[in-house]
């Protein structure tokens, strides 16, 4: 057997292809796989943002909403406050629909004891606390319904 320079350097040759194959294969492989994180990452960004705008109009949503409801609290209590002072000051009166007890006494031709019926004002300050709360719970009701609708809803 004679030592051939020739097929030495052939055996190398094919070595280092079969080297530098396998060096491509693993190369392609882990570009592959950079491109698959990469597009999940992508994916990933594109996902986060469009919540993050989602959350941006609904807070601004809210925020509108929350302006509309507590302006119109603000006004019907404004509108309570002055009816209680008009009504306090004398200027207007509060429409009952009551009747007047008969005096003992009564003489021929007379209308009657002369006192109009009015509330008391204890009966006055409550009745004033009940209409502010009811515009007030009928606000705020009014509020989360329009909020489950706008925003639970969609």
């Amino acid at each position: 057997m004679t030592f051939s320079w020739r097929t030495m350097v052939w055996g190398l040759l094919v070595m280092m292809a079969v080297v530098a194959g396998m060096l491509a294969s693993y190369y392609h492989r882990q570009a592959i796989a950079a491109d698959g994180r990469a597009i999940a990452a992508e994916t990933l960004a594109k996902q986060r943002q469009e919540t993050i705008n989602d959350m941006q109009t609904r807070q601004r949503d809210v925020a509108a909403l929350d302006t509309k409801y507590t302006k119109e609290l603000a006004d019907a209590k404004a509108k309570l406050d002055a009816l209680q002072q008009c009504v306090s000051s004398g200027k207007c009166g509060l429409h009952l629909n009551a009747t007047c007890s008969k005096g003992s006494t009564t003489t021929a031709g007379s209308m009657g004891d002369d006192a109009t019926a009015r509330l008391n004002d204890s009966a006055q300050r409550d009745y004033f606390t009940l209409r502010e709360r009811i515009t007030t719970i009928t606000g705020q009701v009014n509020y989360l319904q329009q909020y489950i609708r706008e925003q639970c809803l969609r």
